[in-house]
């Protein structure tokens, strides 16, 4: 059961999400903000926090009352404002979201849902990893420096083939394998947009990871390079063809 802890000054003002999140299997509780470090450091942390700044100078206070509930670097918080705050409304770093009231409760459980899924922690075998990059393998999401990739179904499993195999070297035949099946018709000009589709969406000045191998295919650099279109030796990596790959019919499930 998910712990959601709500700071405000008004505790009708939110006691209707609270009573909503509760129906949806949440463990809900309210305190106030000077009362907030002392309540959190005297009972189990809660796994989010819902901070109230509706009060007349909440949002042009919003540090000074994030101080007053303390750590919120260490859990994802959402913080609460009004239409009409909008406008001077400026998150402080630690702030993961926000949502403008009048709000449905399925709403805020919804952005909860998305921050815990994004600050749970990625252990063992339920991660892949490459400096910044990471996937969470349970709930099939990549990350860019902290920050969610959105990535369609094919793109997502393409990434996932190449990051299982760091430095080794893949014909496209090999992808086309491996990640649609041999069924699949689209032919070897498939992968090369896929690769640009991903390379958009996980690389910019500071991130490259799948380097080009030319007239041959394509890799996933375990250690990043700076010109990613370089043409490269190949000998000291292991080619893989679909001969090598054991000529499975059916794509990575």
């Amino acid at each position: 059961m998910w712990r959601v802890t709500f700071v405000g000054q008004d505790r009708e003002k939110v006691e209707h999400l609270a009573r909503e999140l509760e129906a949806e299997g949440y463990w809900t509780a309210f305190c106030l903000p000077g009362e907030a470090t002392t309540a959190l450091a005297n009972g189990s942390r809660p796994d989010a926090l819902v901070v109230d700044a509706t009060a007349s100078d909440g949002a042009a206070d919003l540090p000074g009352l994030l101080q007053d509930v303390g750590g919120t670097a260490a859990t994802p918080t959402v913080v609460l404002i009004e239409e009409e705050q909008l406008s001077a409304y400026e998150p402080p770093q630690d702030i993961a979201d926000f949502l403008v009231l009048p709000a449905r409760a399925a709403e805020l459980a919804a952005r909860i849902r998305q921050l815990l899924r994004r600050h749970a922690p990625l252990e063992g075998n339920n991660r892949l990893c490459c400096g910044d990059l990471a996937i969470n393998l349970a709930s099939r999401e990549v990350f860019l420096a902290g920050q969610l990739v959105t990535l369609a179904y094919k793109e997502y499993e393409l990434l996932h083939f190449l990051l299982s195999s760091p430095d080794m070297v893949f014909t496209r035949e090999a992808l086309l394998n491996k990640v649609w099946g041999y069924d699949f018709y689209g032919g070897a000009r498939t992968v090369d947009v896929h690769i640009r589709r991903l390379r958009s969406k996980i690389e910019d000045a500071r991130h490259s990871f799948i380097e080009t191998v030319r007239n041959v295919g394509y890799r996933f650099r375990a250690a990043p390079q700076d010109h990613r279109d370089s043409p490269s030796s190949i000998a000291s990596n292991t080619l893989l063809t679909p001969e090598k790959l054991g000529g499975n019919n059916s794509p990575l499930p």
